[in-house]
């Protein structure tokens, strides 16, 4: 994603790579930081919530977007049957890399819902916690801001 992105400089950007666990920059130098589908793929979540704090300045913010749990318990028992079946079953016929769904549907299945998430940013030192539900809660947009 690095190589793609820099195809396309932005005057000022510069793109890093780096350990979510021990993020290469200094104290308080965000305003705001995010993470989208890549939370649930990190070894310790708890200690990337920690990092993601220790770069942000305090007042900042916090966004994660992240597949979820629909809310409805037979909606969700649904979406994880599709999950499971369905799913791979069609990117098995159409993608050259069907493992990564499998990968996929276990990943969501097995990520915690939403207000067990937001209890873990609360606990990494996150203040004013809030989700709210996209798409059912197929996704859900956790947001939080660095006491300060």
């Amino acid at each position: 994603m690095l190589t793609i992105g820099a195809r396309r400089p932005v005057s000022g950007l510069a793109f890093v790579a780096g350990d979510a666990l021990t993020l290469p920059f200094r104290d308080g130098i965000f305003d705001v930081v995010t993470i989208s589908f890549g939370l649930r793929n990190v070894a310790d979540t708890g200690q990337a919530l920690r990092e993601l704090l220790r770069v942000t300045r305090p007042g900042g913010r916090l966004v994660i977007c992240e597949f979820s749990h629909l809310p409805v318990r037979r909606l969700n028992w649904l979406y994880e049957r599709y999950l499971a079946g369905a799913l791979p079953a069609v990117a098995g016929r159409l993608s050259r890399n069907a493992e990564a769904y499998d990968y996929l549907a276990e990943s969501i299945r097995d990520w915690p819902p939403q207000e067990v998430l937001a209890g873990q940013i609360a606990a990494a030192g996150w203040s004013g916690v809030s989700w709210r539900n996209l798409s059912l809660g197929v996704v859900a947009l956790h947001e939080a801001r660095r006491p300060g």
